[in-house]
């Protein structure tokens, strides 16, 4: 089941977080940013466990995607591509989505790209030492 995120997930989000970004915890108060209406948080659960989390913000006519991230142990079963789905779906008719991915994560570039999305810039150093591609889609449906 994907659905809104609540303070009851913010424990497994965090844990789960920990395997994406090291202090995951501390580089986002999860508490205070879902309380922004721009701020949202999908989360994918299966039973009570969350398997997947996306987290995007989105401001008038644009979407960004800040994370996104399937447990290894559930992953090659379309959970990533249901969060990423169920945002689309829940976008107004006319939207940008961006995303920054590193250059080397073929999986994830393959996963946008499934979902039209397109590389539109390099940033050098993006992730550290890592460049990182800027992804874009844009929906203009009326």
């Amino acid at each position: 089941m994907i659905r809104e995120a609540e303070g009851k997930d913010f424990e497994q989000i965090y844990n789960l977080g920990e395997q994406l970004h090291e202090n995951y915890q501390q580089k986002y108060n999860l508490k205070e940013l879902i309380k922004e209406k721009y701020f949202h948080i999908l989360v994918y659960q299966q039973n009570e466990k969350i398997l997947g989390f996306l987290i995007y913000t989105t401001i008038e006519d644009s979407t960004d995607i800040v994370d996104i991230f399937v447990d290894k142990k559930y992953r090659n079963q379309k959970i990533a591509s249901n969060l990423i789905d169920r945002m689309i779906s829940n976008s107004s008719p006319k939207m940008i989505f961006l995303l920054e991915v590193a250059v080397d994560n073929d999986v994830a570039i393959n996963l946008y790209e499934k979902f039209g999305f397109k590389i539109i810039h390099t940033r050098k150093k993006y992730y550290g030492k890592k460049d990182a591609y800027v992804m874009e889609r844009v929906i203009e449906n009326e």
